[in-house]
């Protein structure tokens, strides 16, 4: 289905296409090939934050959702030199450097719709838009699979130009407003240490021992992240990297890609009054987490560069994982032959005993706990319970030093 959504200041109007299976349901704007709604089965909030209306979109939100490019993250007193020319950018963060495309790129441009089917949506980016050179010829396809959303991008051009097209939306797996109840698990070993106004340095470091070590499930809790984690040398077959879950929800969202870097952001620079979410709420500071899938150019990670003999191509799938998926992985948990905890957590007995959790009765922690203990596994949650899709056990954030 396809419907007008909204209208742009100059007369254009913003499509909206909906997808859906019976896991997931998603809403995609032509604006940008904005992610603007995503919904699991069950689940009544919105894994990603969204809004209902066009205009906040236009403005605060408007990357949030988006397919960013051509170039993300970045750049450096807004100039680079490729094959011996210096390129120079309008400015647009901190007086002086170039925060991804600008509003002039693929952002605030409208796709096209090829095949509403399979959801397939084109660009076609021009020759010096935003101070970059060349044309840009784009094709994305979106793809629920089961409780996984597909992103496959490609790109050509007829001359070597940046390249890069990361989702850029930012997840939440409660409703509560704040990333302070959420963990978050990134396998990188190393990350990019940044400037005095964001930029990379250029130089991968270990995150032993600093407040970059998501190797490990950590808690949200005070963290400020806007850094590039190292994933792996080159392009790979699609793997998972991050995931992200809530002790309130039992969410887990799941990312997975081809790509070798994750730039981690927490949604910090929204604006004081917040933005209005799709319940009226508005959603301010720390409302969520954002993982951008790309690759750029070690050492000093400068924009990938796309050329005329080559073709662009990323994969990123987001998978959600609901409340039922993480009670059979809490059933998993060991008990003492002969214990009442075994006798209790028989198959048979936890059969009967599964199903959609209890309403809290006094917050979402206590009704967890209270579901929890009617499956015997009270006081055992924490380092015995499997951290879902993770070869290790959930562990409060280590200290540093």
């Amino acid at each position: 289905m396809i419907e007008r959504f909204g209208t742009l200041p100059d007369g254009r109007n913003v499509r909206r296409a909906r997808l859906h299976n019976d896991a997931l349901r998603v809403q995609v704007l032509t604006l940008g090939a904005i992610v603007q709604d995503l919904r699991l089965a069950g689940v009544a909030h919105p894994p990603t934050l969204g809004a209902p209306r066009l205009a906040p979109y236009l403005q605060p939100m408007a990357y949030f959702g988006a397919m960013v490019g051509r170039f993300t993250n970045l750049i450096d007193g807004a100039r680079f030199r490729l094959d011996g020319h210096d390129h120079t950018l309008s400015r647009n963060c901190h007086g002086r450097n170039r925060l991804h495309v600008g509003l002039e790129g693929g952002v605030q441009k409208l796709w096209q719709i090829r095949d509403h089917a399979t959801e397939r949506l084109a660009l076609v980016m021009a020759d010096a838009e935003g101070g970059f050179s060349r044309r840009l010829d784009v094709e994305l396809q979106i793809t629920p699979d089961g409780p996984a959303l597909g992103f496959e991008i490609t790109s050509t051009t007829d001359c070597a130009t940046p390249c890069s097209f990361p989702q850029h939306s930012f997840y939440r797996p409660d409703d509560s407003g704040d990333i302070g109840a959420h963990r978050q698990r990134i396998v990188a070993n190393t990350y990019v240490q940044v400037g005095a106004v964001m930029i990379l340095t250029g130089a991968p470091h270990t995150v032993v021992k600093t407040d970059f070590d998501f190797r490990a499930p950590r808690s949200m809790a005070g963290a400020e992240v806007g850094h590039n984690f190292c994933l792996s040398p080159d392009r790979v077959p699609l793997r998972p990297v991050p995931w992200l879950d809530s002790v309130h929800s039992g969410i887990t969202i799941e990312l997975a890609t081809t790509e070798p870097e994750l730039q981690v952001f927490t949604a910090d620079t929204l604006p004081k009054g917040g933005v209005i979410g799709f319940d009226d709420v508005p959603r301010r500071h720390r409302a969520g987490t954002a993982g951008l899938a790309r690759r750029t150019r070690p050492p000093a990670f400068l924009p990938e560069i796309l050329r005329p003999d080559a073709r662009y191509h990323q994969s990123t799938h987001v998978t959600l994982k609901g409340t039922a998926q993480i009670v059979l992985q809490l059933a998993r948990v060991p008990c003492r032959p002969g214990s009442s905890c075994h006798r209790s957590n028989s198959p048979r007995r936890l059969r009967a005993k599964l199903g959609p959790p209890r309403p809290p009765r006094n917050g979402p922690q206590s009704g967890r706990s209270s579901w929890l203990r009617g499956l015997g596994l009270a006081g055992r949650i924490g380092a015995s319970v499997p951290w879902p899709q993770c070869h290790g056990a959930a562990r409060a954030p280590r200290a540093h030093g």
